[in-house]
């Protein structure tokens, strides 16, 4: 049981990992890279599609994206898309390729991104800190119904705890790679 309550936990903490990992996909550094349009969504046919599916996505060179957009008609409705994001990209097309070049980022808007970075870290560890509270009020209960002893639910605790403690370690790490990433120049 005292198992089953820690490997619950620790799913639940290692998708909090995978979220704030996607989350910081999202925030722009100096480079190019597909997922920073992850999030753009166009609309295709009267629906709000995900970019991805409509155009192949690929590294043109270290600062520019290039969208091979699969139906001609959707070139500007694409080019739209991508200048509402909240990026501050802005799209030139081609003919039938749309080419996205990533503006140098400024001291500011680093400043802004690492804050951002910083409240997607701070969201991680929340949600981990969650993971860990119901965890050990599985562990009360079962105390409570006598299915365990409290030697037994000392010890699961302390076993939560330290997958705790290892998954907050994982987000600090986290946060200051995409730290360091956003401050290189």
């Amino acid at each position: 049981m005292i198992n089953d309550i820690r490997e619950e936990a620790q799913a639940r903490m290692q998708k909090s990992i995978e979220a704030l990992g996607h989350n910081f996909n999202k925030i722009r550094t100096g480079r190019a890279h597909p997922s920073l349009l992850d999030g753009i969504k166009v609309e295709y046919y009267g629906s709000d599609t995900p970019l991805n599916q409509v155009a192949n996505i690929n590294i043109e060179d270290a600062r520019t994206l290039s969208l091979q957009v699969w139906d001609r008609t959707m070139i500007s409705a694409v080019e739209k898309a991508i200048m509402k994001s909240d990026l501050g990209l802005n799209p030139s097309s081609a003919g039938e390729v749309i080419r996205i070049p990533m503006p140098m980022l400024t001291e500011e808007t680093r400043k802004g991104y690492i804050k951002q970075a910083r409240a997607e870290a701070e969201a991680a560890r929340v949600s981990l800190r969650n993971a860990r509270r119901d965890a050990m009020s599985m562990l009360k209960d079962l105390v409570k119904e006598k299915e365990i002893s409290e030697d037994d639910e000392r010890r699961g605790q302390d076993e939560v705890q330290k997958l705790t403690d290892k998954m907050v370690k994982k987000v600090d790490e986290l946060l200051a790679a995409k730290e360091a990433d956003l401050m290189e120049i």
